[in-house]
C-alpha cells in the first residue's frame, strides 16, 4: 500500500494538471486506473466527488485525504486529529461541549468547513445542517461528498427551527419571507459556508427568488447569535436564524424540521470526547437547557443516520 501511495504521489505532476478540482479523466490518471473505474466508485460512493456544476469533479485536497484513510500502517504511527469540535454553529451542542466536559473546543465555521475539517484531520467531530434542495434530505449526501474512505458516520443532535428573526413584536409587520424581501428590508445574512445560507437559498427559490432580491447589510453574521444582535441593535431588520438565539425578539418560524446532525470517524464515536457529550445529552440538565432555548426537537438524538 505505501508502495501504491509512493507512485500515485509522484506521478501526480505528470498525470493530472495542477488544479484543486480534477476531471474523471484526471482523477483516473492521478489514481492510476481506468475511468470506468472511477464512475464505479462514484456510484459506490466510496471517493470523494462534487456534481455542483453539474458534471463529476473531484476535489484534490479531499481525495488526497481519502487516500491517506485507506493506507494501512501502524496505528501508534499516525498522529490523533486535535481535540476539536468543527462546523456549524448551534447553541445547545456548543453549550452542552462545554458543560458535559467532553474536553473539545469549538471552532465553528460553517458546515461546509466544518466537514472539510473533519475529512483533513483538523477536528474530530462536524456539525452541519445541509439542505439537498431536489431531495428534501438533510446532510448525508454532504457527508458523502466531503468525507474520504468509508470511516465515517453520522449521528443525529436534534430537529431545529428556523425563521425569520424580527425586532421586538415585529414593528414592521413583516408576512413571511417573500414580503421582507420584496419590501426591502435589511437582510443579515451568513457566510457563504453556513447551511443556514444553503436553507435561505432553497426557500428564496421556492418563492422564485434569489439571494440577489435581497437587501443585505455589509457584514455576513458569523454565528446565529451574532445575526440576532445585529437585528437587535438596528442594524438589520431581520434574518434567518434558530428561534433558540431569538429571545425577545420577534420570530416567524419558516423550517420546523431541520436536521442537525454529528459526523465523525467510527473510531471517534466510541472515544471519550463523543460518548461524554452523548451520554450528557441523556441528563435532565440538558433536556432542561434545550426546552429554554426552544425550537429544538431531540426525540431521535443519538441515532446513526449514515455509516460511510
Amino acid at each position: 500500500m505505501q508502495q501504491f501511495q509512493t507512485e500515485v504521489t509522484s506521478g501526480a505532476a505528470d498525470s493530472a494538471v495542477n488544479s484543486p478540482l480534477m476531471t474523471t479523466g484526471e482523477v483516473a490518471d492521478y489514481l492510476r486506473v481506468k475511468e470506468r473505474t472511477i464512475y464505479e466508485m462514484v456510484a459506490r460512493q466510496t471517493i470523494p466527488f462534487s456534481r455542483a456544476t453539474g458534471k463529476l469533479l473531484f476535489p484534490r485536497r479531499l481525495v488526497d485525504a481519502w487516500l491517506e484513510a485507506q493506507t494501512e500502517l501502524p496505528e501508534a504511527g499516525i498522529a490523533p486529529a486535535p481535540p476539536i469540535y468543527a462546523g456549524s454553529n448551534d447553541p445547545l451542542l456548543e453549550w452542552a461541549l462545554r458543560q458535559s466536559g467532553s474536553g473539545l473546543a469549538v471552532l465553528a465555521r460553517g458546515s461546509v468547513q466544518g466537514l472539510e475539517d473533519l475529512a483533513t484531520g483538523r477536528a474530530v467531530l462536524a456539525g452541519c445542517h445541509l439542505l439537498e434542495p431536489e431531495t428534501g434530505e438533510w446532510n448525508r449526501a454532504a457527508a458523502r461528498a466531503h468525507l474520504p474512505g468509508t470511516s465515517h458516520v453520522l449521528i443525529h443532535w436534534a430537529r431545529r427551527t428556523q425563521g425569520l428573526i424580527t425586532a421586538a413584536d415585529n414593528p414592521q409587520g413583516i408576512a413571511d419571507l417573500k414580503d421582507a424581501a420584496q419590501r426591502g428590508l435589511r437582510f443579515a445574512t451568513r457566510a457563504g459556508g453556513a447551511g443556514s445560507t444553503r436553507l435561505l437559498e432553497a426557500l428564496l427559490a421556492r418563492e422564485g427568488l434569489s439571494l440577489a432580491d435581497l437587501t443585505t447589510v455589509e457584514r455576513p453574521a458569523e454565528t446565529h447569535a451574532d445575526l440576532a444582535t445585529l437585528i437587535e441593535t438596528g442594524e438589520a431588520d431581520c434574518g434567518l436564524g434558530l428561534q433558540a438565539v431569538a429571545g425577545h425578539l420577534g420570530f416567524i418560524p419558516l423550517v420546523t424540521d431541520e436536521s442537525f446532525d454529528l459526523a465523525m470517524t467510527r473510531r471517534d464515536y466510541f472515544e471519550p470526547p463523543v460518548q461524554t457529550l452523548l451520554t450528557f445529552a441523556r441528563s435532565d440538565s440538558f433536556t432542561r437547557r434545550a426546552a429554554h432555548l426552544g425550537g429544538y426537537d431531540l426525540t431521535d438524538l443519538g441515532c446513526v443516520l449514515w455509516n460511510g
